[in-house]
């Protein structure tokens, strides 16, 4: 065989191979393709069909007071001819007390037979009357059970001679990333509509501090608010609540209350008519790098830490300032939302164990929880500043000075209050970047009560010869005590 002849057979045995190859590929992309198909489902028809009759259009009515005896500015001059007729349209006016109303739109579900209703506190906010429309065309008035602010639930009932079809709750903590998710209600008002997407992103936080949002792109807009999120097995996995967007409209963001905080809220309110939060009594900030580092016991930046204790069960339990809370009720303590929640989803009068750092070792306490009253946690504003002798300490970036009598009269300080007063920060410095502004009184340095600045460069010059690269400081503006940690230099 001449070299030719054996030059084309390997040719020919190379493009052989490489068809194969591609032909190979391409079946492995074809089944991908096949099995992502079979797991898309065809149609959410029967879906839709099976539990549109539980999903309700919400309308509400609010009388808003007039102004009595005053016409309407702007709009008739006096002396015009039209004056007699807007007079006699202001005196029908006045025969309602010169009263208006106007009217707003939500959505909701049934989750009982006899017609409790679950929807948003914003869609029936404030409303004198409330009127559910059912997926039938039948219209009920329906009265408030209670609502949660925190959570914006409201729980609704409606009486129905028939028992009405309603929804459960599924367990939201199973909803994955990428799972299809369906959600209905009565966007802009346009009555029944149904909207499919996926789970975007889990444990969203907007603004409150019970919040576990989950993020989807299914069509939410003004009008699906307290509609239901569902998933491909009928349940409820999240109430629509809001939605990102630049212009109103749906751009692919929304955000669904997670079912297993609803149902919690839901099942005090049908209780109680209110809800019941458990409260431990402290103040607390997260454990950031620094403050682990400054803080023997911490392997690492994880728990609470306690910026005060007021009268309350953690202060009748043992629980001190400076305690760094690391397990609950036997739950690891990530961070400070991580508590408040666990705290307020435990059952008030519960005695549970909290297992704080204190001194480098882990103590173990017992609480008896109180019911959280959120008017009675309000803190105090910033304390106004005012200046006295002071003493650098460039390696800090503050500048502070005792405690005279002057500045306790300037700063309106408590009785009794001890420690050293901030009286500038400079703006480049660490200090600045972590909140530390005049006027603030410094009560724990290295984790030791100062009363005077002597003690406190003792506690700078401890810290040093320690070997800590950084030392803790608990800062006090107003009644709102706060730790925070600074480096410190040689």
């Amino acid at each position: 065989m001449n070299s030719i002849a054996l030059s084309k057979r390997k040719d020919f045995a190379a493009y052989r191979a490489t068809w194969v190859f591609a032909a190979a590929v391409c079946l492995l992309i074809l089944q991908a393709l096949q099995a992502a198909a079979q797991m898309m489902p065809n149609t959410f028809a029967d879906l839709a069909e099976e539990i549109s009759p539980s999903v309700v259009n919400i309308t509400t009515t609010t009388v808003i007071a007039g102004r009595a005896n005053q016409m309407p500015r702007g709009i008739v001059p006096k002396g015009s001819p039209f004056e007699e007729f807007f007079r006699e349209f202001e005196d029908r006016r006045r025969g309602n007390g010169g009263a208006s109303r106007s009217s707003a739109l939500g959505s909701g579900f049934v989750i009982s037979a006899d017609g409790f209703i679950v929807t948003n506190n914003h869609v029936i906010e404030g409303a004198d009357e409330i009127e559910v429309e059912f997926f039938s065309g039948e219209r009920l008035a329906a009265k408030v059970i209670g609502t949660d602010k925190n959570t914006d639930i409201a729980v609704l009932k409606v009486d129905s001679d028939a028992p009405l079809p309603f929804v459960s709750f599924g367990d939201s903590d199973t909803a994955r990333v990428g799972d299809w998710v369906v959600a209905m209600g009565n966007p802009l008002g346009q009555g029944f509509s149904v909207s499919a997407g996926i789970v975007s992103a889990r444990n969203r936080a907007l603004s409150g501090i019970y919040d576990d949002y989950i993020q989807t792109d299914a069509a939410i807009n003004r009008g699906n608010s307290g509609g239901p999120l569902f998933n491909l097995d009928g349940k409820v996995v999240g109430v629509n609540t809001a939605i990102l967007s630049p212009n109103g409209g749906s751009i692919g963001i929304g955000f669904s209350m997670a079912s297993n905080v609803v149902s919690r809220v839901v099942d005090q309110l049908t209780e109680y008519g209110e809800i019941r939060r458990g409260w431990l009594g402290v103040r607390i900030q997260d454990v950031d790098e620094d403050i682990a580092e400054s803080i023997d016991g911490l392997d690492r930046a994880a728990g609470a830490v306690v910026t005060g204790v007021p009268e309350g069960p953690a202060k009748d339990a043992g629980i001190l300032q400076g305690d760094v809370i690391v397990i609950f009720d036997g739950r690891e303590v990530e961070d400070v939302r991580d508590l408040v929640q666990t705290v307020g989803n435990t059952e008030v009068g519960k005695a549970v164990d909290v297992v704080v750092v204190r001194d480098g070792e882990q103590v173990t306490l017992s609480v008896t929880l109180g019911l959280r009253d959120d008017e009675q946690l309000a803190r105090a504003d910033e304390s106004p500043v005012n200046e006295d002798v002071p003493k650098d300490y460039e390696g800090l970036g503050i500048t502070l000075s005792n405690l005279t009598e002057e500045i306790r009269e300037g700063l309106d300080l408590a009785v009794g209050l001890e420690g050293v007063v901030v009286v500038d920060v400079v703006e480049t410095s660490e200090a600045f970047e972590k909140g530390l502004k005049s006027g603030d009184v410094i009560v724990e340095a290295g984790q030791e009560k100062i009363t005077s600045l002597a003690e406190f460069d003792a506690q700078v010059s401890a810290t040093i010869e320690s070997g800590r690269k950084t030392m803790l400081l608990l800062v006090r503006r107003g009644d709102d005590p706060r730790f925070l940690a600074l480096s410190v230099q040689q």
